[in-house]
């Protein structure tokens, strides 16, 4: 998963120290089950499903924070084997029950009724949920069989074989556009499936996006040496959201269509983003979002955007999109796609590129 950053509020910290210190008191399994690495997982877990449960009450979206509570359950099961699955259950529905507790003490009246509507659907979700058999169809299909070649070249941490593997594809199979979008990032995905089933380690999801960075570097040239179109894209992830790669293709891409990309990278703050886009005046911002706790950032970024630059497409990507699919219906946007084909289709299609 990698780091994560929590821009919570002091009430939101309060609460943490609340729910971690009432754990141990309403549990006394707790005290013999934890050793002192599980006691500060514990604490970074309280912390991070705080920050879902902050972005789900900011947005008004209960499905957000719904989505998360089964992702968690899962985590959880594939994580600790040496735990039942009805023992695992019984710690969420707790702590959900102390978050309730922690925010009716530190949280405005205002915002207590709906942070308990969501936490009461989810401690119900958490009673009911079962984890559904798995069915993929990442090796179906014309792509199939690139994508498993390239994901067991990386679990075999054979780097070299991989990088040389994605440019024999580019070069004799697909088109750079169909590498990145209906290979590269299926497997992308894949990886992040694979660290959330517990059969690959957060290592090895860091070394094989590390090796995909390098994959895709390779085709610089050849994206560079386009001929232009005179558009021009500024492509980021908001706030503290640190996954890059998915706003990294959509930057290669429109730069291989003959766009000109700025690309600002992960972690980016309004101020730099707004400075950014005063200076190279773009015709596009896209922005990016992985992690569901930053979509409340992504709007405040959008409708600054959209109040200082309102001639400007602004156009908003990444997973954190799919898990609510209605959530980007009242911002101020032009557009929310899939995937980097499908939003140079749309480009082209809006400025007659």
């Amino acid at each position: 998963m990698g780091l994560l950053f929590h821009d919570l509020s002091k009430a939101m910290h309060e609460v943490s120290e609340y729910v971690y210190k009432r754990q141990f008191e309403v549990d006394d399994q707790l005290a013999s089950e934890y050793d002192e690495y599980r006691r500060r997982k514990m604490y970074e877990d309280i912390l991070h499903n705080l920050s879902f449960l902050d972005a789900a009450i900011s947005l008004e979206d209960e499905q957000l924070f719904l989505s998360y509570v089964e992702w968690l359950y899962t985590l959880m099961v594939n994580l600790m084997p040496d735990t039942t699955p009805t023992r695992i259950k019984e710690q969420l529905i707790t702590h959900y029950e102390l978050l309730i507790e922690g925010l009716d003490k530190f949280l405005e009246p205002k915002t207590q009724a709906l942070a308990k509507s969501i936490l009461t659907a989810a401690i119900e979700r958490t009673k009911v949920y079962e984890i559904p058999k798995k069915v993929s169809t990442f090796e179906e299909g014309k792509y199939g069989w690139a994508r498993k070649q390239y994901l067991t070249y990386l679990r075999e941490n054979d780097k070299n074989r991989a990088i040389q593997f994605v440019e024999e594809l580019a070069d004799n199979s697909f088109t750079l556009d169909e590498v990145y979008v209906d290979v590269l990032q299926p497997v992308m995905e894949e990886i992040g499936h694979l660290w959330h089933e517990n059969k690959i380690s957060v290592n090895q999801e860091h070394y094989m996006t590390s090796v995909t960075q390098l994959a895709l570097s390779q085709f610089y040239k050849r994206i560079f040496d386009t001929p232009r179109i005179n558009y021009s894209i500024l492509v980021c992830s908001v706030g503290s959201e640190l996954h890059e790669m998915g706003a990294r293709m959509v930057s290669d891409l429109f730069e291989y269509h003959g766009y000109d990309s700025v690309y600002l990278g992960a972690g980016v703050p309004i101020k730099a983003l707004m400075e950014s886009i005063e200076s190279y005046k773009p015709n596009i911002i896209a922005l990016s979002v992985t992690m569901p706790q930053h979509l409340k950032t992504c709007k405040e970024y959008v409708i600054k955007i959209r109040q200082q630059y309102p001639e400007i497409l602004i156009a908003v990507g990444g997973r954190a999109f799919s898990i609510s699919k209605d959530i980007v219906n009242e911002w101020p946007i032009d557009t929310s796609l899939k995937d980097a084909k499908q939003f140079l289709n749309w480009a082209e299609q809006t400025l007659g590129a």
